[in-house]
């Protein structure tokens, strides 16, 4: 398996290919040469996925801006004051569902004055009039927010949700899986065992969950590569996990970037994200089929080159993204079906429309 002129060691690689990378090997291949990487990685991913590069046609709706957190990398917060009705709500799904999307995406931010009712209304008046749709929504903090306010367990709240209509949950919220980290990033966010809790408990009770990494901040090499293993491990125990989606942080509009571009520094380079795709696979490499690069956060064009370097996926159509927007994203809020099926065929894979769940439509 290795070439004659690799430097990355055989038994590293062989056992890349077995999925049992340790932690220390995971620390000697991000010090490796990044061509040797990428293409351990690439190799990886064919021999996981094939030729095959999925895509999925949703909506994000993000229904308020409004929000009590104090996350200093959020550019998102209170930047138009709006929260949405639940009629501005059904008119967007409506749309999402006309242009032929299988999931809407529905985040927000968190509000004092709103309980788990607020979200069992509307899952169900969404659920009543397109009972077809794919819910995937609310993140472990939402849920948090939510349980805490209404008084019920992690559990309860889940259930209550689930009967309401919800199918499945973004594992946003996680950041960086390290309380040192977050004490600095998201010092009133959920810890990283809260994290690990509610996302395990969504997973026992059949709620099916995405996995997410914000990277390129305060975080060191070796905490990257802790939270990766963290994944692993849950997917390990539950099975829960859809996807890994590496996240790059964007620094404008938000504290702390500001307090990084003083200091000199400034968006993490391409080189960094490539690897960091390339070491979710090596990592997660027959523990979780899926690393989604987000075109969104990487760029359309760093997006399909990730596609050599591990990625399998391409993430969503969207139609419409405020979040990484507000914080300087430059690659849109849309990108159609047609768009999707050039770039991936431009990389040379073959495109796949898939569903929430990764099943092929």
């Amino acid at each position: 398996m290795k070439s004659e002129t690799s430097t990355i060691p055989e038994e590293i690689i062989e056992r890349s290919f077995a999925g049992r990378i340790s932690r220390d090997d995971a620390l000697l291949l991000a010090g490796s040469s990044p061509l040797e990487v990428l293409g351990l990685a690439d190799r990886l991913r064919s021999t996981s996925s094939g030729n095959d590069v999925s895509y999925i046609i949703n909506r994000n709706i993000n229904f308020t801006d409004h929000c009590s957190g104090s996350c200093r990398f959020c550019a998102f917060k209170d930047s138009t004051g709006y929260i949405m009705s639940l009629d501005q709500i059904l008119e967007k799904v409506e749309k999402a569902v006309q242009a032929g999307s299988s999931e809407v995406c529905i985040q927000g931010g968190l509000m004092e004055n709103i309980d788990l009712g607020f979200y069992t209304e509307m899952l169900e008046t969404i659920r009543s009039s397109f009972p077809s749709i794919h819910i995937h929504a609310f993140s472990p903090m939402e849920i948090y927010h939510a349980a805490s306010l209404s008084g019920m367990s992690i559990k309860q709240t889940l259930l209550t949700l689930k009967k309401s209509g919800l199918n499945t949950m973004p594992g946003t919220a996680a950041e960086i899986l390290s309380d040192r980290v977050r004490k600095t990033v998201c010092p009133e966010k959920i810890t990283t065992k809260e994290w690990i809790d509610i996302i395990t408990t969504a997973h026992n009770t059949g709620i099916r969950t995405t996995s997410t990494m914000m990277y390129g901040h305060v975080e060191t090499i070796e905490e990257r590569i802790d939270h990766i293993m963290t994944i692993r491990d849950i997917q390990d125990r539950t099975g829960g996990f859809t996807e890994f989606v590496p996240l790059p942080f964007m620094p404008y509009n938000n504290s702390l970037g500001e307090e990084m571009m003083r200091s000199g520094r400034y968006m993490v380079t391409g080189t960094d994200d490539l690897m960091i795709h390339a070491l979710a696979r090596i990592i997660l490499h027959r523990h979780l089929n899926n690393i989604q690069a987000s075109w969104v956060k990487l760029g359309k064009k760093a997006a399909q080159f990730a596609l050599h370097c591990g990625a399998n996926d391409l993430g969503g159509t969207l139609m419409e993204e405020r979040i990484s927007k507000s914080a300087g994203a430059k690659s849109g809020e849309y990108m159609s079906a047609e768009e999707f099926e050039w770039m991936i065929r431009s990389a040379g894979r073959t495109p796949v429309r898939r569903n929430t769940l990764y099943e092929r439509i």
